[in-house]
C-alpha cells in the first residue's frame, strides 16, 4: 500500500500560503476551509508547513494574540515529506516518530498533495476491513472435507 492510494481517494485539493503572509490570514483560511494545515510555498517550492500546532505556539509566544506575525516566523521550515511511492507503513512510522499530523507529498520538487494522520489511519482501516472480508469469504467457501464431499459418515 502506497501514498498514491490515499491521494487517489482523497483528491488533490491544496491550500497554500506564502511565508510573508500575515499569520492571521493563514488562520482565517484554515478556519474557512476547515483544515488543520497549510503548505507554505515560495517561488513554486515548498518552504514550510503551517499547522494548528505552530499557530497555537505562536499565539502563546505572543501573549495570546497573533499580532503582526508572519507565517515565516511560525511555520515548520523543515517539514517531513514523502513521495507517492512511499509505503503506508513507512509513512505511519515517520509520522509517529516526529509527532507529525500532516505530511506534504512530493514528486521531486512538485507538491502532489498533503496527507494527514487521519487519512493514513482511515486508509489502513479500510484496507484491513477489505482484507478481512476477503479472508472470511475464502474461509466460508473452503472446500468440504473429502469424506463429507463423498457422503461418507465418520460414525461406526
Amino acid at each position: 500500500m502506497k501514498v498514491s492510494g490515499i491521494l487517489r481517494v482523497k483528491g488533490n485539493t491544496l491550500f497554500t500560503v506564502t511565508p510573508d503572509e500575515p499569520l492571521a490570514r493563514a488562520v482565517d483560511i484554515m478556519a474557512e476551509k476547515d483544515i488543520g494545515s497549510l503548505v507554505v510555498m515560495e517561488h513554486g517550492e515548498l518552504v514550510g508547513m503551517l499547522t494548528f500546532r505552530e499557530v497555537i505556539q505562536s499565539i502563546v509566544k505572543n501573549g495570546g494574540t497573533l499580532g503582526s506575525t508572519q507565517v515565516r516566523s511560525s511555520m515548520d521550515d523543515h517539514p517531513l515529506t514523502c513521495t507517492t511511492e512511499t509505503e503506508i507503513d513507512e509513512v505511519r512510522r515517520m509520522m509517529l516518530e516526529r509527532h507529525a499530523r500532516y505530511m506534504p507529498v512530493m514528486d521531486k520538487k512538485m507538491l502532489m498533495g498533503v496527507i494527514s494522520f487521519y487519512d493514513v489511519a482511515k486508509f489502513v482501516v479500510e484496507s484491513q476491513s477489505f482484507e478481512n472480508k476477503m479472508l472470511k469469504a475464502y474461509i466460508h467457501d473452503w472446500p468440504a472435507d473429502e469424506s463429507e464431499a463423498k457422503g461418507e459418515s465418520g460414525a461406526p
